[in-house]
């Protein structure tokens, strides 16, 4: 695994290989990181971004993110494979100063502390509906700013719940990608 482009592009990040079934691990293939970065440079304007990679595994999502000029990036991921993972790639990419690790499960965050997030990746374990309650979670502790975007992967599209809207579904080979944008404040 390497970050694709931007500010760290080239840099090889610590994997597990094809993945930690044990630990819920399936690392976003190169190709697919690629080709959705591809797309969200067609959306949104990564420069000053926050970013809330959860179900994080490697930190890859975000750190190519922050790599491509994002402010700040919180990763979020309860299992300890994952967190060793997302420490040591944070180090590869010199980013503890944009970069912060919680330790603990997306379903339990609660109500978020600082300003409220950009972008968000949500990559759920596959098939467990954690997705659709994480996203609940989120929303509920005000972690979502209005207008961000959530760049949703599964192993089938997903809809959008109550206060988001679907922009795009992308497939690459298992992997579905959706794509919702969080309503803003004023929809009156």
């Amino acid at each position: 695994m390497r970050i694709v482009a931007g500010d760290f592009r080239g840099r090889a990040l610590a994997s597990v290989g094809k993945g930690d079934a044990g630990a819920h691990l399936r690392p976003t293939t190169d190709r697919v990181r690629e080709s959705l970065f591809n797309v969200l440079n067609h959306k949104i304007e990564f420069q000053g971004k926050r970013v809330l990679d959860v179900f994080a595994g490697t930190g890859a999502l975000g750190l190519e993110a922050l790599s491509r000029g994002a402010e700040r990036v919180t990763f979020v991921d309860d299992g300890r494979v994952a967190q060793g993972l997302i420490r040591k790639n944070i180090d590869i990419c010199r980013a503890g100063a944009n970069g912060q690790l919680l330790r603990r499960s997306a379903l339990k965050l609660g109500n978020n502390p600082d300003p409220a997030y950009d972008l968000i990746f949500l990559d759920p374990p596959y098939g467990k509906s954690l997705g659709q309650k994480a996203l609940q979670v989120l929303l509920d502790g005000a972690w979502i700013a209005p207008n961000a975007l959530v760049v949703w992967e599964e192993n089938a599209p997903m809809e959008a719940i109550p206060g988001f809207i679907l922009e795009d579904v992308r497939k690459y080979g298992d992997t579905h990608v959706t794509l919702l944008w969080s309503q803003s404040d004023d929809t009156d």
